[in-house]
């Protein structure tokens, strides 16, 4: 199949997640949707290529495809987590195959509005991240298309004290912002402070509006970092902001970074 037509399976597959997710109580965010997407219809090697930003072809893909969704009123994304539209949940009945699915996208078909909702979920969305992460070996802040998977519940688990590393830092390119070199892991700035009840660091900063890219160092070195869905030495984490205070939460039982 073309890269196309694995886009479009995967498009089909974060509705029909989203649908199986519409009755919890805590929505799926987009890199748990994106996640269990791609685990079900995994990469191939040409979509797994790293593009500028450290970004699988395939990721970027499926990222700029969800729009379509939005702009279709089938879903929204919010900080709360991506959740599925009642006009949503009515297409995966209507155009219950990728190709009636597509075309109804194509030409702005809708499903009538008499169609009754799905009375259950087929199946809850995983949390677990995906393979499809590839690594990168040194940080990017080109901008390339930004996984969706940041914004989401700020979870916190409870971490031993004695599992915590000396020190985790932000790097990336909003350190200038900050009084720091970009990419510098060094700098007093970019250090996240630990809270120790809940095992969790936290870094707040105020940022201008713009695109961001980032990682988070450990114990001062490149050595060890963790990316997108806290792969070490993994995809940066990229967002776009509006402007306004960003609290990041970093969790090191799961290496990943999430924002609030």
């Amino acid at each position: 199949m073309s890269i196309r037509d694995n886009t479009n399976r995967r498009l089909k597959e974060v509705l029909d997640i989203m649908a199986a997710g519409s009755r919890l109580d805590a929505k799926p965010n987009g890199g748990e949707v994106l996640a269990e997407a791609v685990a079900r219809v995994p990469f191939t090697a040409e979509e797994s290529e790293l593009l500028s930003g450290g970004i699988p072809r395939g990721h970027k893909n499926l990222t700029k495809a969800t729009a379509i969704l939005v702009k279709a009123n089938w879903m929204t994304k919010g900080r709360t987590g991506w959740e599925i539209t009642d006009n949503g949940l009515r297409a995966t009945v209507v155009f219950n195959t990728v190709d009636k699915l597509i075309e109804a996208l194509a030409t702005g078909a809708e499903a009538p509005a008499d169609t009754p909702l799905p009375e259950a979920s087929a199946a809850e969305p995983t949390a677990e991240a995906p393979t499809a992460e590839d690594t990168e070996a040194a940080p990017s802040d080109n901008g390339a298309a930004a996984p969706a998977a940041e914004e989401a519940s700020t979870d916190e688990s409870d971490v031993v004290l004695e599992d915590q590393p000396s020190s985790v830092a932000l790097a990336g390119n909003f350190g200038a912002v900050l009084g720091a070199e970009n990419w510098d892991p060094s700098s007093d700035a970019v250090q996240m402070a630990l809270d120790p009840q809940h095992g969790v660091w936290k870094l707040t900063a105020d940022l201008p509006a713009g695109h961001y890219s980032y990682k988070a160092v450990v114990n001062g070195s490149w050595d060890e970092n963790y990316g997108a869905f806290g792969a070490i030495d993994g995809a940066n984490h990229e967002f776009s902001h509006d402007g306004g205070p960003v609290t990041f939460h970093y969790n090191h039982a799961t290496k990943d970074v999430l924002r609030a």
